[in-house]
């Protein structure tokens, strides 16, 4: 039994053939003009669906180079912001230093002042410091208004503690700022272990010359009062309890608890000294002592002394608020170093992702071009066979 093809069939044959042909051309052209092999996921089912997570993964290397742009601009200011609040807490102990002079009058001293008001606008200024973009830099999470605000009692702080962190890497947060109460407010006072104040009313010339904790194994962080009377010191613990005695001597060192006390000048009878842990004091609230400091009359003597040792406080809180921006910037410098760090690992994770998604996705120009000549050329010899097809007729092979 023989078979026999229809002319219908041929027809339906060569046109299917032509269509085959034009499919694959067209397929190619697009490779072309998208530059890209995988045009659909069919095209390569496995490397579609790792193309599909590398994708994941490149947006989200360039999400981190964005976060770590973005945070690297913010820490810069914040470290400028730093360098400016240190220089000029060295200019206020210097400052302090030359009040308290013994050559300088009280006028000389009250010189000093408008200079320190200016400091004190410019300090509030650079706590009230924004980022450019709506945010400020010592703020926390609160955004709408300047953190620090003057009132009648000094400068408040109304930011909160939030401390927000940014993702730079898988696992990897770095936080974008510090409350401004870390910075301006929560700066340990006295040797930032403890502090040794005059009483208010003593009526004596004894200064504080030096004062610090000797051994820390025995400092038990109490409070304690030196109190002097007929050329002896007693000290009293916070229950009025004496725990050191012995006869006073200027220039020698008063032991108790681990620590030592050394005053210069004579004490009157009932005058005393409290000893106790260091608190966390304010910025400006030390630069107000300052100003009052300066402000203070230089006689008669006891005033002298009493002015002697408030500039001795001033120029210990000074050396604590310079300390503690220098570990706030060294803080940041910290931060600044892990981005410069991560920085490489990410850019080179992005360029592998990219690389491998290139391998996965990129044309191969030659074999593109290479197929497209073979694919028109295929085309062409269909359309020409089909046409040929189309003119056979019963009489034309009859001829």
């Amino acid at each position: 039994m023989s078979s026999r093809i229809s002319t219908s069939m041929m027809h339906a044959l060569a046109v299917a053939q032509m269509q085959s042909r034009q499919a694959a051309l067209f397929k190619v052209q697009q490779q072309i003009a998208t530059q890209s092999r995988l045009l659909t996921a069919k095209d390569d089912p496995v490397a579609a669906g790792v193309a599909v997570a590398l994708d994941r993964a490149e947006a989200a290397w360039v999400r981190y180079g964005e976060n770590a742009s973005q945070l690297a601009h913010r820490l810069s200011l914040t470290e400028t912001a730093l360098s400016s609040i240190g220089d000029r807490i060295a200019r206020l102990r210097e400052i302090a230093i030359q009040a308290n002079s013994g050559a300088m009058s009280a006028e000389d001293r009250r010189a000093f002042l408008p200079e320190l008001r200016e400091h004190y606008d410019a300090l509030l200024a650079l706590a009230n410091t924004s980022d450019g973009q709506g945010r400020f830099l010592f703020g926390g999470a609160q955004d709408g208004a300047p953190p620090f605000v003057r009132v009648s009692g000094g400068v408040d702080y109304v930011g909160d503690q939030t401390q927000r962190r940014v993702e730079i890497a898988p696992e990897v947060s770095i936080a974008d700022s510090d409350p401004g109460s870390e910075i301006f407010l929560r700066i340990r006072n006295g040797n930032g272990h403890s502090v040794a104040r005059p009483d208010p009313g003593n009526a004596g010339v004894a200064v504080i010359k030096s004062d610090g904790i000797t051994d820390p194994g025995a400092w038990d962080g109490g409070s304690y009062r030196v109190a002097f009377s007929g050329g002896a010191y007693t000290v009293l613990d916070s229950g009025g309890n004496p725990v050191a005695t012995g006869p006073y001597v200027p220039g020698e060192a008063i032991r108790f608890a681990g620590y030592q006390l050394t005053l210069g000048g004579e004490p009157a009878d009932g005058d005393a000294f409290d000893v106790g842990p260091a608190r966390n004091q304010g910025l400006f609230e030390t630069l107000e002592n300052l100003i009052a400091t300066i402000q203070m009359p230089g006689l008669p003597a006891s005033n002298k002394a009493a002015q002697q040792n408030a500039f001795y406080a001033v120029l210990q809180d000074l050396e604590q608020a310079g300390n503690h921006v220098i570990d706030a910037r060294a803080s940041v410098g910290a931060r600044l170093a892990t981005l410069d760090r991560t920085a490489e690992e990410r850019e080179g994770q992005l360029l592998a992702t990219r690389v491998t998604l290139s391998s996965l996705r990129d044309l191969d120009y030659a074999e593109a071009i290479t197929r497209l000549t073979r694919e028109s050329t295929t085309l062409e010899a269909a359309q020409l066979s089909f046409a040929r097809i189309q003119s056979l007729s019963l009489f034309s092979l009859l001829r």
